[in-house]
């Protein structure tokens, strides 16, 4: 395969690509007399090792020694595992005999068309490129819908920025940046309704003091493609603030996000109880316990879950 063809794949630019080799070692090892270097099927897999130890927050150097003993038969190679497991946080390195910044959730799920997205994305995100990173973050909702996208191809690339410092290496600056970009891609995604489903908005809104104000915005763009209206708050409402909106818009449902353990109110939802207009109610996101719910909440997962548990209560025809 030609250097142009892998950058494509890889989601870098071909000079990137030059460099791996010429620093590294990295590069393409099939001759052809008169012709470039073309990369083998061994070459690029070496590659993708390389590609997902730097998502997981390695220094490129690092990176391209852990793609090099993964190829050599250093330990880990011959019992199957991944060497960028150890940058996953998995297990220790062998090099440094610390743990590492997590990737969690990354290869979770191994949809190609996902991880390639989630290549680009994340090499963009790393490089300051916006107009990639918005196209990027536009083909992903496109191609596979809000959650999805959300799920196997920003919130892992978040997750990996999110890892922190490597050394003297910071890739905060990039976290930020994909976050705000993220958050103005998910809501261009929610179409404008002109006849909803529902003739009372759905709320959705983050328990305090949880600032995981983008996974509300997912939802809301998976809603109104099923042409349920929404009312968004995705930063954290006093209390008596969100009480007073409920009561002022006699929402069909509400749905309270939570991310983190340790940031829910359990009794908010009494409160959000007592108004005149019967909303249904949802704690949704792994910061819940559903223990401590009063018997009318309904407790969701996750984002998937959500879409379809509001989508079936509500009235009208999906």
């Amino acid at each position: 395969m030609p250097v142009a063809a892998v950058a494509r794949r890889l989601g870098v630019a071909p000079a990137t690509l030059r460099t791996w080799d010429r620093r590294y070692g990295l590069g393409p090892s099939r001759h052809t007399n008169g012709k470039h270097r073309r990369y083998s099927p061994s070459d690029i897999t070496r590659l993708e090792v390389m590609q997902r130890a730097l998502l997981s927050g390695a220094s490129t150097a690092e990176a391209a020694r852990y793609a090099l003993d993964s190829e050599a038969g250093a330990p880990g190679a011959e019992t199957g595992d991944d060497p960028a497991l150890e940058l996953a946080g998995a297990v220790p390195s062998q090099q440094t005999g610390r743990r590492e910044p997590s990737f969690a959730g990354y290869r979770a799920h191994e949809d190609a068309g996902h991880t390639r997205l989630a290549r680009r994305l994340s090499a963009a995100t790393i490089a300051l490129d916006v107009r990639m990173v918005q196209q990027v973050l536009a083909e992903a909702i496109g191609a596979h819908g809000p959650v999805p996208a959300w799920e196997h191809v920003v919130r892992p690339v978040l997750g990996a920025l999110s890892s922190g410092w490597r050394g003297e290496r910071s890739v905060g600056e990039a976290r930020y940046l994909l976050a705000e970009l993220a958050l103005g891609a998910f809501t261009r995604a929610a179409p404008l309704l002109d006849r909803p489903r529902n003739h009372h908005p759905v709320l959705l809104a983050c328990s305090r003091p949880d600032r995981a104000g983008l996974a509300v915005h997912v939802l809301a763009a998976a809603l109104a493609r099923k042409r349920i209206d929404t009312l968004v708050y995705s930063v954290a409402l006093p209390a008596d603030v969100l009480v007073a909106t409920v009561r002022r818009t006699m929402p069909a449902a509400v749905v309270l996000w939570a991310q983190r353990q340790g940031t829910t109110d359990p009794a908010l939802f009494t409160r959000l109880a007592r108004g005149k207009q019967r909303s249904r109610l949802f704690a949704c996101g792994p910061g819940w316990d559903g223990g401590r719910l009063p018997g009318t909440v309904e407790l969701l997962s996750g984002l998937p879950a959500a879409v379809e548990r509001v989508s079936y209560v509500l009235p009208g025809t999906p």
